[in-house]
């Protein structure tokens, strides 16, 4: 029996604003299962399979690790949108892909771009703060924004000012100061040699730490109560600044207004 009509423009509603749409098929078959059902499973994602790769790799095996060849770096993702059945939480590793845009004409290496994307994936949908942590350490990130040239002796402010203008704060609820005092936290985070495989793999990025690198003094911004210290955890101390980024107070309102954001353009590419 063919369910209300309105009841299955709800859930195309939905579909369209939590994922990429479904089919009439798909519709109707989650109208049976009820509104509140299909939320909690969108929301939940663990609970259903995650994309097989059997078939992408049957016909087109260069697509598992693409390295310096991009349009099969394009054909692993298209198939992971395309196959999910989880929804949501592809939406959102599109969605943070955005926000945290890297891109393989700098990064040259579509492998380390992949598993960036399912970091996002694992962690779109969790803790924002832990999620900005893990991409300080990722190494497509450190390299798209020169922290591996963030060094104790000569500091590099990209990623500092970037962390703070366009993944946390936004413009005008930072001052230059914490740039600098952002971007000398991340002294020393980089990532281990790249060397690639010739002519067209590469090697994978591990992320690393080193100590010798890393500017240990003390640490003031203008919007935290108190200051970094020399005291403490050393993990602690290496990290805290990225954590009070998104402690503060204008974190919340920043993030609501680049999802509304990309609201308004879902909505524009669907009219």
């Amino acid at each position: 029996m063919p369910h209300n009509k309105d009841d299955i423009a709800s859930m195309a509603h939905l579909m369209r604003r939590a994922g990429f749409g479904a089919s009439r098929d798909e519709l109707e078959a989650r109208v049976a299962k009820g509104y509140e059902a299909t939320v909690e499973e969108l929301l939940n994602p663990e609970a259903q399979p995650p994309v097989d790769p059997y078939i992408l790799l049957r016909h087109q095996p260069a697509a598992l690790l693409p390295g310096g060849v991009p349009p099969m770096g394009n054909v692993n993702y298209m198939y992971y949108l395309v196959t999910t059945q989880r929804p949501l939480e592809e939406k959102m590793a599109l969605f943070w892909h955005h926000v945290f845009a890297t891109g393989n004409s700098k990064v040259d290496n579509y492998d380390q771009l992949l598993e960036q994307i399912d970091l996002f994936r694992q962690q779109g949908l969790g803790n924002y703060r832990e999620l900005l942590l893990t991409l300080a350490k990722n190494p497509s990130m450190i390299f798209w924004l020169d922290n591996n040239e963030n060094h104790g002796t000569e500091v590099n402010e990209n990623w500092g000012r970037e962390l703070l203008e366009l993944f946390s704060l936004g413009a005008g609820n930072y001052t230059e100061v914490d740039v600098r005092e952002a971007s000398r936290a991340f002294t020393g985070w980089t990532f281990a040699t790249k060397i690639p495989r010739l002519p067209y793999g590469r090697f994978p990025w591990k992320f690393e730490y080193r100590p010798e690198d890393h500017d240990d003094g003390e640490k003031t911004f203008s919007r935290s109560q108190g200051q970094f210290q020399r005291r403490g955890h050393r993990r602690h101390r290496r990290e805290a600044a990225c954590l009070r980024a998104v402690h503060l107070s204008a974190s919340l309102q920043f993030l609501r207004r680049r999802r509304a954001a990309g609201a308004r353009l879902e909505h524009r590419a669907a009219a």
